[in-house]
């Protein structure tokens, strides 16, 4: 993947919500025109990776490559990639879960880019997720026992939006009370080198980066401090710096961590 130019990729600010939320959304990013070359290759049954070649285009404008880079490098490596289709009237929803932890990584990550060439409405069943559950790691379908969690949200948005999603975040598809068809594609890569630095780091320290860190998600109740240490941890290994500390009360220099 060749390098794109600084103005594509992460600023600082959208790495550190990254951080805290465990993915990141931009709605309606992908012109109309190739949304629809994609859509017509989904409905035809060749909307895949190995088949489409729309879909390939997607993934080779420079702001979805500057957002890659900014998260798994220069040189990731393919994974797998999966069209999710939900028919018409498919009142089902899917468990809760995440995918694939099993990781022995204390901080590299896998992205899932998930992209819709349609708008997808509440009504079409967009995917669920629970932001910032990325730290909670868990097996698999451990989780599928829970229902709503407060805080959760549904990834609304209008054709062309792509989500890219930490591995580890809980998600779940959900029910589309609709006539029509809704198709997302996902494409999951892991990093060829250290994710550290890979962003524009510039002003990876200022005040306004930083108050990022300082909000909590609501599901967290008691353990909210607990995630921000994590967090906190995770953010030294982003930006290549460990010693920078956006933990409350600089815990972890405190504890000389």
């Amino acid at each position: 993947m060749a390098r794109v130019g600084k103005e594509h990729l992460l600023t600082a600010k959208q790495m550190a919500q990254f951080c805290v939320d465990g993915y990141l959304m931009f709605d309606g990013f992908v012109p109309k025109e190739l949304n629809d070359a994609v859509h017509a290759e989904q409905q035809a049954g060749c909307g895949y990776w190995d088949k489409g070649h729309a879909i390939h285009q997607v993934f080779e404008l420079p702001q979805v490559k500057g957002i890659l880079q900014s998260l798994v490098g220069e040189s990731p490596i393919y994974d797998h990639s999966a069209l999710h289709v939900v028919g018409p009237n498919h009142h089902d929803a899917q468990i809760w879960h995440a995918d694939s932890i099993i990781d022995a990584r204390p901080y590299a990550f896998d992205i899932q880019a998930m992209y819709f060439s349609h708008d997808v409405p509440k009504e079409t069943g967009p995917t669920l997720i629970l932001p910032g559950s990325h730290l909670r790691r868990t097996s698999n379908l451990s989780i599928g026992r829970y229902k709503n969690i407060v805080g959760q949200k549904q990834l609304i948005g209008s054709a062309g939006t792509i989500a890219f999603l930490h591995q580890a975040i809980w998600h779940c598809a959900q029910p589309n009370h609709t006539d029509r068809t809704r198709y997302m594609f996902k494409l999951r890569l892991r990093a060829g080198e250290d994710q550290r630095g890979l962003f524009n780091t510039d002003g990876y320290m200022d005040p306004e980066v930083r108050r990022v860190f300082n909000t909590s998600h609501p599901w967290h109740g008691e353990e909210s401090r607990a995630e921000n240490v994590m967090r906190a941890k995770l953010w030294r290994y982003l930006c290549g710096d460990d010693s920078v500390d956006v933990a409350f009360e600089g815990v972890l220099t405190r504890m000389q961590i």
